[in-house]
């Protein structure tokens, strides 16, 4: 099992449209797509409240890469994000690093 640490630094006061966006169409379509996440995270305290981190579960990379990609070409998703940006970028930066647990860890 390999996790996907995603981090989004958001615009200036951003943050909650892309919380939306998340909640009301990302979501479903990785459902749709057999991506599964781990979990979401935002700062209560430390260096940005205006980040969002969260994991996605993989089985392997081939696995990450047929379905991240086929969720990225999505014709909803690519409208869905173009609607959702209408009024400015959302995300100005996005870290991703492929993790694996190890041998001690509670995940596996």
């Amino acid at each position: 099992m390999l996790y996907e640490l995603r981090i989004y630094e958001c615009a200036p006061g951003r943050l909650p449209d892309l919380l939306r966006r998340f909640d009301t169409v990302a979501l479903k379509l990785w459902e749709k797509h057999g991506i599964r996440q781990a979990g979401f995270w935002t700062t209560v305290i430390g260096e940005s409240n205006q980040r969002l981190y969260y994991m996605l579960a993989w089985n392997s990379l081939a696995e990450r890469e047929q379905k991240w990609n086929t969720f990225m070409a999505d014709p909803e998703w690519v409208s869905s994000r173009a609607e959702s940006e209408k009024s400015g970028v959302i995300v100005s930066r996005i870290r991703s690093e492929i993790l694996q647990a190890t041998p001690f860890s509670a995940a596996k």
